[in-house]
């Protein structure tokens, strides 16, 4: 009997310490899923500052140069940690910190991932909240013709009373599903809503006139500029951030090997750097040291095709929040639930009690 015992246990280690990758049992990622979840999750606020970067970098190829380094870095970041992930059999981020580090950091890693969610969540219904007053008043001033000082208020122009029915009715309801396999869908209409505003802008500079485009530099020399450059590094890498939801990717797709991981890593942040990078140098070439922090304030209220590329790129960041807040949800759950192994279908071997029949 106790040999049997011995056996069985074995076998449960062995099991044990292949990758429980997945705690659920729903839909898993493919390549695109998991590329467009990718693109989503960095796809957010930093677009609007990327023109702004790219004049207090000091022109494009400062800016570009700063880019590609920043890249070799942020997606060296992915990789490790789809390969702890791997090793350590973990599907949430704290989790593998915790297990790679140790319980103390582990916990004191949950705490700032946490606080990291909600400060991104209260950044960003700011950013909505923005958006909608500017959205609000420029149509005001399209039908009315009235400046937007003589808008008269009520309860239901109240951006505030819109953005509490956009929790209700949109960012709640597509925060619902517990799986993030189904937020690949929900991330191609952000991705194609954050793409709209790239191609705004780039058609925004071929279309207005020569005299209204302002002569940007290609790139500055100096010390000052050095220092320019190295000052919008936090900017750059904030745009390319995805990191927190990288593990709860790779552990939900179909093909979990390395290999896959860096191919989806490599793709994902190329066409971050396309999109970031046409929206930075033609926002930047349009209105060259005059550019403000938020490229869509630069825009003249009436234009149709700004107005509608602030209400997508509204819709951008709303379809954002699914994921952020997934990741708190798995963060609340992850310390008071046993991670459970998907290929054995039980506890790991060390929280299994066997007891044996005295002879």
């Amino acid at each position: 009997m106790e040999e049997l015992a011995r056996e069985s246990i074995s076998l449960l280690a062995s099991a044990s310490a292949k990758p429980p990758l997945d705690v659920t049992a729903g839909p898993r990622l493919g390549s695109m899923g998991a590329i467009f979840i990718m693109l989503k999750s960095a796809l957010g606020a930093g677009l609007l500052n990327f023109p702004w970067a790219f004049e207090r970098a000091g022109g494009i190829r400062s800016a570009v140069t700063v880019e590609l380094v920043s890249l070799v870095f942020l997606i060296s970041g992915l990789i490790i940690l789809g390969y702890s992930s791997s090793i350590s059999g973990q599907c949430t981020y704290q989790a593998v910190v915790k297990e790679v580090c140790g319980p103390a950091i582990g916990q004191l890693c949950e705490i700032c991932f946490v606080f990291n969610l909600f400060m991104i969540s209260v950044a960003f219904l700011v950013i909505v909240d923005d958006q909608l007053e500017k959205l609000c008043g420029s149509l005001y001033e399209l039908v009315t013709g009235l400046p937007e000082s003589e808008m008269p208020y009520h309860f239901y122009t109240d951006q505030r009373f819109t953005l509490v029915l956009l929790c209700v009715l949109l960012i709640l309801p597509l925060s619902i599903p517990k799986e993030i396999s189904i937020q690949k869908y929900i991330s191609v209409l952000g991705t194609l809503a954050a793409t709209y505003m790239t191609t705004a802008i780039v058609i925004k500079y071929h279309t207005m006139p020569s005299v209204l485009v302002h002569i940007a530099p290609l790139y500055s020399s100096g010390i000052s500029s050095w220092a320019s450059m190295f000052s919008v590094i936090p900017t750059i890498c904030f745009g390319f951030q995805c990191h927190e939801a990288s593990i709860a990717i790779y552990s939900s797709m179909e093909n979990q090997r390395l290999s896959h991981w860096v191919f989806i890593s490599v793709v994902s942040m190329i066409f971050c750097l396309v999109i970031y990078s046409l929206t930075g140098v033609y926002g930047y070439l349009t209105f060259g040291k005059d550019v403000k922090a938020d490229i869509l304030m630069s825009y003249s209220g009436d234009d149709v095709l700004m107005l509608i590329a602030r209400l997508l790129f509204g819709v951008s960041i709303i379809t954002i929040y699914p994921i952020i807040l997934l990741l708190g949800r798995r963060s609340g759950s992850a310390s008071n639930q046993p991670q459970i192994c998907i290929l054995c279908a039980t506890t790991p071997v060390q929280e299994l009690h066997i007891q044996l029949p005295d002879r």
